[in-house]
């Protein structure tokens, strides 16, 4: 009753899914091309040289362990985008059950205590209705059995979006943007979880955050990733 209610749509064509148990229309799921190896060791972008870390990676310092990203932005950017921007929240069921699945050998090799989206302004929040990154987290965990901790980390500072600015006005953008929300929960291996990965400021800074707040390892998955700096 509920799927002929609200019908499932494909997050690749956003047309309506046939069957009962689908996510994805038969025909659209080869569309998407998932990050395959070689992978930079660090930030879990497609190599193209014979190198474990890639080029952004050995000239810039990161405050997270290491991350992957499930597909290569070009080939989900429709999704994505109306995933956070047209209320496509259903999207995230099908995008959680994927990072679980084909993320699943990096999940088990951190064993984190637990993971933590990357939280919106709360202006933002309220504007858009959820938060995408949560949804995504909160399937994963689903999947995963992995804890999710939604109000542990909290975004302070209401940042303009990345996409308009360099890196360097990324990280400017990005400074004292988030803070620690609650100190009664001990972490000491975390996973971020994020929609999109460029360059990876957004994951920095909040990394630096939980790490100056006794968090010892912080990794991060994504449902895409972009081509970077």
């Amino acid at each position: 009753m509920l799927r002929l209610l609200f019908p499932q749509r494909c997050p690749v064509c956003d047309g309506i899914v046939r069957g009962r148990d689908g996510f994805i229309c038969a025909g659209c799921a080869t569309k998407l091309r998932y990050v395959e190896a070689p992978w930079c060791m660090k930030c879990g972008k497609k190599l193209t040289e014979e190198t474990e870390i890639c080029a952004d990676c050995r000239r810039m310092v990161h405050q997270f362990v290491r991350g992957r990203a499930l597909y290569e932005y070009e080939s989900a950017a429709a999704g994505i985008y109306r995933l956070k921007y047209a209320g496509r929240r259903e999207y995230a069921q099908f995008y959680g059950r994927e990072m679980a699945e084909y993320l699943r050998d990096f999940l088990q090799s951190v064993r984190p205590d637990g993971l933590i989206p990357i939280p919106l302004h709360k202006k933002r929040k309220r504007e858009r209705g959820y938060n995408q990154a949560e949804l995504l987290a909160r399937e994963l965990s689903r999947h995963s059995r992995i804890p999710v901790y939604t109000d542990y980390l909290k975004r302070v500072k209401a940042t303009v979006p990345l996409k308009r600015l360099n890196p360097q006005e990324r990280q400017n953008n990005l400074k004292k943007a988030f803070k620690i929300a609650r100190n009664d929960v001990e972490l000491k291996t975390v996973i971020l979880v994020d929609d999109i990965f460029t360059t990876g400021s957004t994951i920095d800074e909040a990394a630096g955050v939980l790490r100056a707040n006794g968090v010892e390892k912080v990794y991060f998955v994504a449902l895409a990733r972009g081509t970077g700096v």
